[in-house]
């Protein structure tokens, strides 16, 4: 599959992520193939969560990936840590001890990336820092990265945290376009004009920090899918048609609108269908044009003023 580099760390990863978020949902031996048939499809990007089933899914991935020292380096694996029940904690104790977690339930000695999962109204970036120090240090994350977080939330990190921060996992779809809109719409008295993000689309390319959006296939926060849904009949109409065109399906289309973004985003998807992760990875070759893009963006309800 096609790479790109997340961030500024020389590191290539694939331009389509596997989420895992669902992997509790399968059994051992669905697992297995849905791992296995990535990785023949070159999806070798893996992103975790400590809160995914509770650290189930971690485990379910361990197993399935046959973890082993010949096969971790074949992976590239991302896990997020931060939330705990009715609540957000970045403090240094925690942040050690969940990545510790995770590290046991992967069965690794590190992670390729470690992302804060949502910003923490208590944060204190001084212990953010030691916690990331103490880690790189130990040789258990290589590269860090934030999830869910704006512009001067990042920022505050940055000035205590001396390594980079290479990516922000941010929700973002045809139908959830809202920090594409917001720079659209610019000066003009509407509700797309709306910036509720801080322009964290431009923050993040003025900065080298690799967008992954998550949910790149739903709309609204976990309402539903907007392919094949009745209530986005035009959207997926156009999709329809470019996909007979493309030769793939509304899927790789979808998806592919995300990557012809010049942010050089990397979407994580987190289809459990290994027929469908395969349609998600055939829109890594898939260039819309400009036209093809602005026309999807107009189908989904967008404007153009």
């Amino acid at each position: 599959m096609r790479t790109i580099q997340l961030g500024k760390s020389g590191l290539q990863v694939p331009v389509v992520g596997v989420g895992c978020m669902r992997l509790k949902t399968l059994s051992a031996a669905e697992a297995e193939t849905f791992v296995q048939s990535a990785l023949a499809l070159g999806a070798n990007f893996f992103d975790h969560a400590d809160i995914y089933g509770r650290g189930i899914c971690e485990e379910i991935f361990a197993q399935a990936v046959h973890m082993s020292p010949s096969v971790r380096e074949k992976l590239i694996l991302q896990s997020k840590v931060g939330i705990r029940k009715g609540m957000y904690d970045f403090s240094k104790e925690h942040i050690l001890s969940a990545v510790d977690g995770c590290l046991a339930r992967l069965k690794t000695n590190y992670l390729d990336v470690l992302l804060l999962h949502r910003p923490d109204a208590l944060v204190e970036p001084e212990e953010v820092a030691e916690a990331f120090d103490a880690l790189e240090a130990a040789g258990k994350v290589r590269y860090f990265g934030v999830s869910n977080h704006k512009p001067m939330q990042i920022a505050l990190l940055q000035k205590f945290v001396r390594q980079p921060l290479h990516a922000n996992q941010l929700q973002l779809s045809i139908a959830h376009a809202g920090m594409i809109s917001n720079g659209i719409h610019v000066n003009i008295n509407e509700d797309a004009a709306l910036d509720r993000d801080g322009s964290v689309l431009d923050y993040c390319r003025l900065h080298d920090i690799t967008i992954q959006p998550w949910s790149p296939f739903q709309h609204g926060m976990f309402k539903g899918v907007f392919i094949n849904n009745p209530d986005f009949l035009e959207l997926n109409d156009c999709l329809d048609q470019l996909a007979g065109q493309y030769g793939v399906s509304s899927t790789s289309i979808a998806l592919a609108w995300l990557l012809r973004h010049p942010a050089k985003m990397q979407p994580i998807v987190g289809t459990m269908n290994p027929s469908r992760l395969k349609e998600c990875v055939q829109a890594a070759e898939i260039q819309l044009s400009r036209e093809e893009w602005y026309r999807i963006y107009r189908a989904a309800g967008n404007t153009v003023p």
